[in-house]
């Protein structure tokens, strides 16, 4: 059945019940009116889920299919992978206002009205009876499930100091405190993380799942609701913390599986959508491509590392705060340089690791290797992994690789060192990567004349990086400076300190 919304400007004139008949204004189930709402935008090609990316193939028409067939849905997937927001974007699905009996908290409809309150206004005043009109977001509401959660919280409770006060039987409707889900009719609700509901809580919203209704401890009071419900949850062997009881589960219709992107190119969109990239500041802060496609591929390399935990997942959170950190890096820099203008550098993408030691949870290998020492070796494989997709691999020793890279490689055979780090500026760092024989012409070469200076300075800090990585030269990190020599003198070196022998 088509319904007819109401927009603000017509609200105004519709106050009482017999305004609302005259309207012409129909009544519908909720899940009636999400569904003719997500109808009316397919077939205007309007989004469903703005801002949603990753999920156009997969995540979101299932949940339209479950919205169609009136189903209640979960989300089930890791954490990081947009779940509250999908499910938060469900409101946009409602009509903008409906009518409501004035001063209902449970927002009786006024032509089937549930509450004792409505019911006594109705039957006293008819179509003299006041209408509010409540807007989508009154009628939207979530609860993060925590293990204090009580069933007086979701579905309500006897107030007895109430009942005292009003001299009322505890059976008495009046006497009820109403809980979130009940003050939540005709409208939806969300729980997040429901494994985390205890089971004798969970066992409350069988009833309100199949027969969608309430009841109120052990009294003869039912009271039937029009909810949309919804939940997100991480998979059972997530966490300890609990599981979704087997009856729940089968009351809830539909089991949407959620997923990280797919690919680097819309990881990258997720992250410019998300990240606090474009700031009101001097510093002018210049990000080459390839630095963007590295910070993506390092949340690659963590979902698939052995070091880390791969059933709690690698959020996109992730990505979004290294951004930023990675942008504050490099604006930092140009501050103490006095600098209002700079570009990304290698060493940035290091200074991202604050951002991602707390986002991994790490198996026991990890944690034997530290955190810091996990989070530098992901960042070093997915800068190498980035940099194979254009330059030879430094790793094949094969005829190729080594007339590319041999001209680099005797530069510091030679006993030449490279020193970068936060305390040179823009030219010195330029100038210090041209004065590495070889290396500009390597970049150049495969990169084409036509690129960039801000990439072809991207590419010749990242093919030190990468030779590094692939043990071709050495690298020592003292006070947030680096310094690149020659590996095997470097090796010397080592062991010549650890021996105690001087070595000729």
């Amino acid at each position: 059945m088509k319904h007819k919304t109401f927009k603000k400007k017509l609200i105004d004139k519709v106050s009482t019940l017999g305004d609302l008949k005259e309207s012409g204004w129909k009544s519908v189930s909720v899940k009636d009116e999400m569904r003719g709402n997500l109808i009316a935008r397919m077939r205007s090609d309007q989004v469903t889920f703005d801002g949603i990316l990753g999920y156009e193939e997969t995540v979101i028409p299932q949940i339209q299919q479950a919205i169609l067939a009136k189903h209640d849905f979960i989300l089930l997937g890791l954490r990081g992978q947009g779940k509250t927001r999908l499910l938060r974007q469900m409101v946009y699905l409602l009509d903008d206002y409906i009518p409501i009996v004035k001063g209902s908290i449970i927002h009786d409809d006024p032509f089937y009205p549930l509450s004792r309150f409505a019911r006594e206004i109705l039957n006293s005043m008819g179509d003299d009876t006041p209408i509010e009109w409540v807007s989508r977001d009154e009628r939207f509401s979530e609860k993060l499930a925590t293990p204090d959660t009580t069933v007086s919280d979701l579905i309500g409770d006897i107030d007895p100091i109430k009942a005292a006060s009003q001299k009322l039987d505890l059976s008495h409707e009046d006497s009820i405190n109403f809980g979130l889900i009940p003050r939540s009719n005709r409208g939806i609700f969300i729980i997040n993380e429901l494994p985390d509901l205890q089971p004798r809580i969970q066992v409350a919203l069988l009833n309100i799942m199949q027969e969608r209704d309430i009841q109120i401890r052990g009294f003869k009071f039912r009271m039937p609701l029009d909810v949309c419900m919804a939940f997100s949850a991480n998979p059972e062997d997530y966490t300890n913390r609990g599981n979704i009881i087997t009856p729940l589960k089968d009351r809830i219709d539909a089991q949407i599986i959620t997923h990280y992107p797919k690919d680097i190119e819309t990881a990258m969109k997720i992250t410019v959508q998300e990240s606090w990239v474009r700031r009101e500041m001097n510093v002018d802060v210049q990000i080459p491509d390839v630095f963007r496609y590295i910070l993506e591929q390092v949340a690659f390399e963590a979902r698939s590392s052995e070091y880390i935990d791969q059933k709690s997942g690698v959020s996109t959170r992730m990505t979004i705060t290294a951004m930023e950190q990675m942008i504050s890096a490099a604006e930092r820099r140009a501050l103490l340089q006095g600098e209002d203008k700079t570009q990304i550098r290698v060493s940035d993408l290091y200074h991202i690791i604050p951002a991602l030691t707390g986002k991994l949870e790490l198996v026991y290998e990890g944690e034997q290797e530290g955190a810091i020492n996990v989070a530098k070796l992901i960042v070093g494989k997915a800068i190498t992994k980035v940099y194979k997709n254009y330059f030879p691999d430094p790793s094949k020793r094969n005829e190729e690789s080594a007339s590319v890279y041999e001209q680099i490689g005797l530069h510091f055979e030679l006993g030449n060192e490279l020193i970068l780090g936060d305390h040179i500026n823009d030219n010195e760092y330029k100038d210090s990567l041209r004065r590495v024989k070889g290396l500009k012409e390597v970049v150049s070469n495969i990169m084409g004349e036509s690129t960039k200076d801000i990439d072809i300075c991207a590419w010749m800090d990242i093919t030190l990086e990468a030779l590094h990585q692939h043990s071709m030269l050495g690298k020592e990190e003292i006070n947030q400076t680096t310094k690149y020599t020659d590996m095997l003198g470097t090796m010397l070196d080592q062991l010549d300190t650890s021996s105690g022998y001087e070595i000729e």
